[in-house]
């Protein structure tokens, strides 16, 4: 093992050794018989998912980029993984007790968080984290590997559950469900029955009038994704408007969006979107001070971008907080995490000599920015990246190769491979079902719809 330094005290750095070649497929029995009735000429298989007939809005955000099958996987293994995801974001909330003595303050400066920020994500910090969120995975071939683990409701992914619904209705594939014993769990079913156990108290039992408020812009940027999210919730009897953090206002003690009264408040915006203007600050304010006065509902408070800052994972690796974990808690860490570490100034020897195995990552910023593959790159274009990253400003996690998934073409017939990020969804009931996005494998060092023109979204079947 190698060995770096992070904030003076000596940390042991992975060992970038891939188990597997590059291009190993991931075994699995239902994979193999979807993909040999595809390569049948004229199978009604092949093209199930272009067959499917999808909510509208649904269809025009993704009709061109959805994958051309599901994926499968042992329901055991995937409620194993879910298990052991439970455990590790258990122990990712207990990281601040463990080194900092409770210190929200001292955490959020040692994973470099500004104050000013750190004062508005500690605020809701005074009972249980809302478990909700996404956590991205590979799967090397053998399991599942986190990649990195998103704790907020501005998540996307939520709505492809609908893509299981729409192919459970075309005939090739409901046949093949039945005949391999399919199913799936539907995130938005989750996330409505989790929204209804939180429900504010002045409702009783009146449906909530929801709205989903994005920052400043937002609506630009991701309206034609959060569409699909309102149709999917209106079928499933929560409608939701959309707005943005300058369409909320106060009258008579009822916080309402565009003067329509709120009482479920989904949020889709980050703590950089509160701090935009003096407007948008005083506007998430409004939303703050009524979710604690119990007049509303914000789903869910900012407090989880503590533990999705990508710095938090590292410190599961730091020598002192392994120190306090039992047994069994640290074989949850090593089952479910890739080593990872904050890329300080003790750490670049390590990290300039094991280039092929390592991948920095910034601590704040999502949606693929600023990732560094250090395969990717030659040694003097890795090095010059290393010198240039600020101190604690990066992660540096070990390489997970995905295992390649077979897809077959529904015009050419060829089956190509491809690689796939699996999105987890869990909710305070556990796991909330699974969404995916993929590239084919010549073109996924960076798997984001954003970043990557390649990618497409699919979905995920399981079986006993």
């Amino acid at each position: 093992m190698g060995h770096g330094r992070q904030g003076g005290a000596a940390v042991t750095a992975p060992t970038p050794v891939l188990a597997r070649p590059a291009d190993a497929r991931r075994p699995d029995p239902v994979t193999d018989r979807f993909v040999r009735d595809c390569l049948v000429p004229g199978s009604a298989l092949r093209t199930a998912v272009r067959d499917a007939s999808y909510p509208p809005a649904f269809a025009d955000c993704w009709g061109g980029r959805m994958l051309q099958r599901p994926l499968f996987a042992p329901e055991s293994q995937v409620m194993g993984f879910a298990a052991d995801l439970d455990a590790f974001v258990t122990l990712l909330e207990s990281v601040p007790d463990r080194l900092f003595d409770g210190d929200l303050a001292r955490y959020c400066d040692h994973l470099g968080i500004e104050a000013e920020r750190a004062s508005v994500l500690r605020r809701f910090a005074v009972g249980p984290l809302t478990r909700y969120g996404r956590a991205d995975v590979y799967h090397d071939g053998t399991g599942f590997r986190l990649l990195e683990i998103n704790m907020a409701s501005n998540l996307g992914g939520t709505d492809r559950s609908e893509m299981q619904r729409a192919l459970e209705d075309v005939p090739a594939f409901r046949a093949f469900a039945r005949e391999n014993g399919l199913g799936h769990v539907h995130t938005g079913e989750r996330l409505r029955a989790a929204l209804a156990a939180v429900r504010p108290a002045h409702l009783g039992g009146d449906t909530p009038r929801g709205a989903v408020i994005c920052g400043r812009g937002g609506l630009e940027k991701y309206g034609h994704l959060l569409r699909g999210f309102t149709e999917m919730m209106e079928r499933l009897g929560l409608r939701f408007e959309l707005g943005e953090l300058d369409d909320v206002h106060e009258r008579g003690g009822r916080v309402l969006l565009r003067g329509a009264p709120v009482d479920v408040a989904l949020r889709f915006f980050n703590v950089d979107d509160v701090f935009w203007d003096r407007r948008s600050r005083a506007r998430a304010e409004l939303l703050f001070r009524a979710h604690e006065e119990e007049r509303l509902l914000l789903w869910s408070p900012i407090n989880g971008s503590l533990f999705s800052n990508k710095g938090a994972l590292a410190l599961l690796s730091d020598p002192d907080l392994r120190s306090t974990l039992t047994a069994s808690e640290a074989a949850v860490v090593d089952r479910v995490l890739p080593e990872t570490f904050l890329l300080t100034p003790g750490s670049v020897p390590y990290c300039r000599e094991h280039r092929a195995g390592l991948i920095l990552k910034p601590l704040r910023d999502f949606g693929g920015r600023g990732i560094v593959a250090g395969w990717r790159l030659d040694d003097r274009e890795w090095r010059a990246v290393l010198e240039e990253s600020p101190e604690r400003h990066y992660v540096v996690q070990r390489r997970v190769v995905p295992a390649a998934e077979q897809v077959v073409c529904p015009d050419s017939g060829r089956a190509e491979d491809w690689h796939a990020v699996w999105g987890m969804f869990f909710t305070p009931d556990g796991y909330a079902g699974t969404d995916v996005r993929a590239a084919p494998a010549a073109h996924s060092a960076v798997i984001n719809y954003g970043a990557n023109p390649h990618v497409r979204t699919g979905c995920v079947f399981t079986y006993a």
